[in-house]
């Protein structure tokens, strides 16, 4: 016989998403669970190494993401080395230069931060918990198994947001979904005897930061830890550098790969004489797969790049592209939910329903909290209504979240 465990609200996946889901559903008073699968919040922003925290402002002077999403940002170097950016700092939220709002942390820093925000907030955390299986009746999620140290368990609850960053919830319960291409990459936090120190981080140890190997990269201008994504010779085998349609298999195929592409970054550094291994070596890698888009929800709303700095009526937000200064997606609530109707299930983080580089802006930092944290609030409303997603009263949703929604309102 399976134990059973009763929520409110349960969220599956600890990363950004999930994090911030769970902190705003247990501030709206439910009885909140978060699942992850390691013993670690933050996922691909901590445990993955992207320590990045991208920008909640249009690169315009103004700033577009608000909520959950900028509190993340000031905790994450509460117990670390980084600054916010003059003109950001001590609540002043626009600034006429071209500084954008944000900041780089330390992973192990933001991950304190999390857990203690969680903790204050009551949340119930179920860590080094997998999600196994879900268990529907009549198109509603009724329950999710997880495996942990006690052996296997069901949890119930009325309302589950999937925050697992691959739609694992959502697609085991039937919901559609695409996929794209993911690039080999990775990331590494490394020695570097020759780098004097971090410029975000002027005060850390010599040397040691982090650092992205791909097989063939091209830099960008002044930043040159950071690359664009591969482009592949004519005549290539594309097969070796991108990855579509995540399985089991490609998981470890992935990681693999990544390490051999890590490896003979260091052969060569150490070949050509440019560093031997005690001046130059990895200290820590990766504990996921670097996968940027593995599964999107098919939505009733789609985030979209021809919506690009375009209205939306049932905005829950803003977050700003990757493109350039002033791309801005307002993202709509139907995002957030499978169009094929699921009962008491919505979805937060990386796989709402998005395409194309609407999808890049979708899977970073910022969007990732601010998805989560409408989850969360949606998924109490729910509760209070006795509705679904789809019948949720968007307005009153939108009256609660207490920040900017449209560009319009920024003017």
């Amino acid at each position: 016989m399976i134990p059973v465990k009763k929520y409110d609200i349960a969220v599956i996946g600890g990363g950004v998403a999930g994090a911030a889901a769970a902190l705003q559903a247990a501030r709206c008073g439910k009885k909140t669970m978060l699942v992850e699968k390691t013993v670690l919040l933050g996922g691909l922003a901590t445990s993955g190494l992207v320590y990045y925290y991208l920008p909640l402002c249009d690169g315009k002077g103004r700033q577009v993401t608000y909520g959950i999403a900028e509190e993340f940002l000031r905790r994450s170097l509460l117990y670390g080395p980084g600054e916010i950016p003059e003109g950001w700092r001590d609540g002043v939220r626009n600034t006429l230069d071209n500084r954008r709002f944000m900041v780089r942390f330390s992973p192990a820093a933001f991950m304190l931060s999390l857990s203690e925000l969680l903790e204050e907030a009551g949340v119930d955390l179920w860590l080094d918990s997998l999600f196994c299986g879900v268990n529907c009746t009549d198109g509603n999620l009724q329950s999710v198994e997880l495996e942990n140290k006690s052996g296997r368990v069901r949890i119930e609850a009325g309302r589950f947001i999937d925050a697992t960053g691959d739609a694992d919830v959502a697609r085991r319960a039937g919901a559609r979904c695409i996929t794209e291409d993911n690039c080999l990459t990775s990331l590494v936090l490394e020695f570097d005897a020759k780098r004097e120190s971090h410029r975000d981080f002027p005060n850390t140890h010599t040397g040691l930061y982090s650092s992205s190997v791909t097989r063939k990269f091209t830099p960008i201008p002044g930043r040159a830890d950071m690359i664009h994504d591969v482009e592949i010779p004519e005549g290539e085998d594309r097969d070796g550098l991108y990855f579509h349609g995540i399985s089991g298999k490609t998981v470890s195929e992935y990681v693999r790969k990544s390490h051999r592409m890590l490896r003979g970054h260091y052969r060569d550094a150490y070949a050509g004489g440019e560093a031997d291994r005690n001046s130059l070596f990895p200290v820590k890698l990766p504990l996921m797969p670097l996968f940027r888009k593995i599964y999107a929800i098919e939505g009733e709303r789609t985030l979209e790049d021809a919506r690009c700095n375009c209205a939306e009526p049932d905005s829950v937000g803003m977050i700003a592209g990757v493109s350039g200064p002033g791309t801005v997606w307002e993202v709509p609530y139907g995002t957030l939910y499978p169009k094929k109707r699921i009962g008491e299930l919505l979805v937060a983080g990386r796989s709402i329903s998005a395409t194309g580089h609407a999808w890049d802006a979708a899977r970073l930092i910022p969007a990732a909290a601010l998805t989560g944290q409408v989850c969360g609030l949606a998924a109490s409303q729910q509760l209070d209504a006795d509705g679904e997603a789809w019948e949720l009263d968007v307005a009153k949703l939108q009256k609660a979240l207490n920040y900017p929604l449209h560009q319009s309102d920024l003017e």
